[in-house]
């Protein structure tokens, strides 16, 4: 016994030695310069729009209504580039938005294949949404350096709402310029969809995954999806009774949590902070700074009086209405 447990902590030993060692050994690329990387993200994605051209599914109420396929445009081949439909007033139009993050301005190309006729999204909210992922890569074969696509994933049937307040931030950037459509309940138990909004967002790497990438996209690769819009589910992530997006004071669809020094590294005014303490009313328990918090504020519509809880101090004639700071 005590030959065997000589043996099993010298094993143990070693192995650990070992795995010291090669940890000490291991070189971990410096993460790049934002600014760099997006100059290069950039340059692939205006290429890419510049040498590719779509076709576009019609086919009302069926799974397949705003498919889009890309096809490189062939030498001398005459079909319309993507770049072709910028700022287009009719549909496909390709459109751009400038998001700051990481201390720079990116430029967010995005395809507008259908508007919808629903509501749109905030960038906090929640979406059901198919789509299609590809990324962008560099490939040199006999000294030719070629912009290669490459297909990561694709969800036809969605079943999950994915939040896009957790999602690659220009899923949060691109949603809320989209609207959802209608649907109808088929007797065999599927939906079908009509009139949502459908397009196709072109990310640079600093808003899809930068270094991390993942088990199946490359760090630094730009990425392209194509979505159709089918639903929205409202969030509340403060949890106080008011839907996030109608925490959004200026209206512009977007609210961020400047606090988030990776992405926001230089001080920024937040229009969506009533009592400016640098939380963002949609993840502020108390909006007004008032020490009571909205959820206590909240009137009940039926009566006008605010929800009673008899633990907290109160004003005399009720309770403060969380739009104001005056009792009511």
């Amino acid at each position: 016994m005590n030959k065997f447990k000589y043996y099993f902590i010298l094993l143990v030993a070693t192995i650990s030695l070992f795995s010291c060692s090669k940890n000490d050994n291991a070189v971990s690329e410096p993460l790049r310069d934002y600014s760099v990387q997006y100059a290069t993200d950039l340059t692939d994605i205006e290429e890419y729009l510049q040498t590719y051209y779509i076709t576009v599914t019609e086919h009302p109420g069926f799974q397949d209504d705003q498919d889009v396929v890309f096809t490189k445009i062939p030498d001398g081949g005459t079909q319309p580039a993507i770049w072709s439909y910028k700022d287009n007033a009719g549909f496909p139009k390709l459109l751009s938005r400038d998001v700051n993050l990481h201390g720079i301005t990116y430029k967010l190309y995005y395809l507008l294949l259908r508007e919808g006729v629903g509501q749109s999204p905030c960038n906090v909210d929640g979406v059901l949404a198919s789509y299609r992922g590809d990324y962008l890569e560099r490939q040199a074969v006999s000294n030719v350096t070629t912009l290669t696509v490459n297909k990561f994933e694709e969800v036809k049937n969605p079943q999950t709402i994915l939040s896009l307040y957790s999602t690659v931030p220009g899923w949060g950037e691109t949603f809320p310029q989209f609207k959802t459509g209608t649907y109808t309940s088929n007797p065999d138990g599927t939906v079908s969809y009509n009139d949502f909004g459908a397009g196709v967002m072109f990310l640079p790497s600093g808003l899809g995954y930068y270094a991390t990438g993942s088990s199946s996209i490359p760090s630094y690769a730009p990425l392209v999806f194509s979505f159709k819009l089918y639903e929205i589910k409202r969030a509340d992530q403060d949890a106080d009774g008011i839907p996030s997006y109608l925490e959004d004071i200026n209206g512009n669809g977007y609210m961020y949590d400047y606090r988030n020094t990776a992405y926001y590294p230089t001080t920024l005014t937040n229009l969506d902070d009533t009592d400016a303490d640098n939380i963002p009313d949609f993840l502020d328990v108390d909006d007004d700074g008032d020490n009571y918090t909205t959820k206590l504020e909240i009137k009940n519509p039926a009566t006008g009086i605010a929800y009673p809880f008899a633990d907290i101090p109160i004003c005399t004639s009720g309770k403060k209405n969380f739009l104001d700071s005056t009792c009511h």
